[in-house]
């Protein structure tokens, strides 16, 4: 690490420490750019998980970090939806088997501490990439430069700086890029489970009047929990003995999988949205959470955040081939117009399900409960939605 006040040079600061941030650090410093990534030091206390689909893995092959990953991720091969709320229109159970579109598995599940140290590792060995345990504390963007001043007095010069320090980023807003924020009535509680029965991986949605309560399968007999609920409800369920809370939980996994034993301490975390009103600024591209936040349904966040890198990646790749400016700001207006449709499409999915289970209004729910009657009825219908759920924009390409 260079020495306190120091100023270095690179072709691109990626700033964040999250899956994100140490994603697009090795995608792009795998591109014979030098790069730096500036990042606090891992919290190991983050008891989440995340479902990576097929095209998502497609990219972590490709960066070289999915051999070491996969021992400690589990297959997920069927997903099943199932109406709880309970209310006079409800659906029927829905299932999702990925033998349907003639795959292995949908995707995997993957503690996030355990995600990050596999990142962690691979980013120490990537020979083009330097790590800086720093924050970041403002920036300056021009027509030539990003200049980022860090909270250790480190001065960093680049062509490109790509954001990947989540929602309250400091990169954005130091660029003056707005967002456009709203919350909702929600809180998630979030923890790990073991149970007595095998989850034959297979994921779990039950929607429920105050939101999904999905339960996801871990390696062995475990699986990560993410239960949406009020505010109250949630308070409530975080004041319960391990005990109390272990029995209510298997109730309303209507014991499924049999008795709970809980294999992390909950956490909770209030359900908000977010989208930035560009995803680029002078010398600057945002990615994941700095660009785009959204409920955890459907497993959509991180990977919607791998398609961010991926397209960010290639645009950058075809410019250095070409010997084009990497910071230039028609290639930034390339990966905006290539980005934004996805987002926005992805945002409102996610948004208006989520506000289909809380809403009381009658006409609304027929409505969601006819979709999913013709999901679980139509073949055809249902494979176009997995299709769509896993590679947007794959929907109505020709499978065998």
């Amino acid at each position: 690490m260079a020495s306190s006040h120091s100023r270095e040079q690179f072709d691109i600061a990626i700033v964040g420490g999250g899956p994100s941030g140490r994603i697009a650090a090795l995608a792009l410093a795998q591109q014979g750019l030098s790069c730096v990534l500036i990042a606090p030091t891992l919290d190991q206390q983050d008891c989440r998980t995340t479902a990576l689909w097929q095209k998502s893995i497609d990219l972590l092959r490709d960066i070289g970090v999915w051999p070491a990953i996969e021992g400690n991720a589990e297959a997920l091969k069927k997903m099943r939806m199932i109406d709880s709320t309970g209310r006079l229109f409800r659906a029927p159970e829905v299932v999702f088997d990925c033998s349907e579109l003639g795959l292995e598995e949908f995707g995997f599940n993957i503690l996030n501490s355990e995600l990050n140290v596999f990142l962690e590792k691979a980013c120490a060995a990537q020979p083009s990439l330097e790590m800086i345990a720093d924050t970041v504390e403002t920036a300056e963007f021009g027509d030539e430069q990003a200049i980022l001043f860090t909270s250790g007095g480190m001065i960093i010069s680049t062509s490109l700086a790509v954001a990947a320090d989540g929602r309250k980023s400091t990169l954005r807003e130091a660029a003056g890029i707005k967002v456009k924020s709203w919350s909702y009535p929600q809180v998630a509680v979030v923890l790990n489970l073991e149970h007595r029965l095998p989850h034959q991986q297979i994921s779990t949605e039950f929607h429920t009047s105050t939101g999904p309560f999905t339960l996801v399968p871990l390696p062995g007999r475990q699986s990560s929990l993410v239960c949406v609920e009020t505010a109250e409800g949630a308070a409530k369920l975080l004041a319960m003995t391990d005990e109390e809370l272990e029995t209510e939980l298997e109730r309303r996994a209507h014991s499924i999988l049999g008795s709970f034993k809980l294999a992390s301490k909950p956490q909770s975390f209030p359900l908000a949205g977010l989208t930035a009103t560009s995803l680029v600024g002078p010398r600057l591209a945002l990615v994941g959470e700095t660009a785009h936040v959204f409920p955890p349904i459907g497993a959509q966040g991180l990977n919607l955040s791998m398609r961010d890198i991926r397209d960010l990646t290639t645009i950058v790749a075809a410019a250095r081939h070409s010997h084009a400016d990497i910071g230039s700001r028609p290639l930034l207006s390339s990966y905006e117009k290539k980005r934004f449709s996805d987002i926005r499409s992805r945002t409102n999915a996610v948004d208006v399900l989520n506000r289909s289970l809380l809403t009381e209004f009658l006409p609304v729910q027929a409505v969601r409960s006819a979709g999913m009657y013709l999901t679980g009825k139509l073949g055809p219908l249902r494979r176009i939605l997995m299709r769509e759920g896993l590679a947007p924009g794959t929907a109505f390409q020709l499978h065998r």
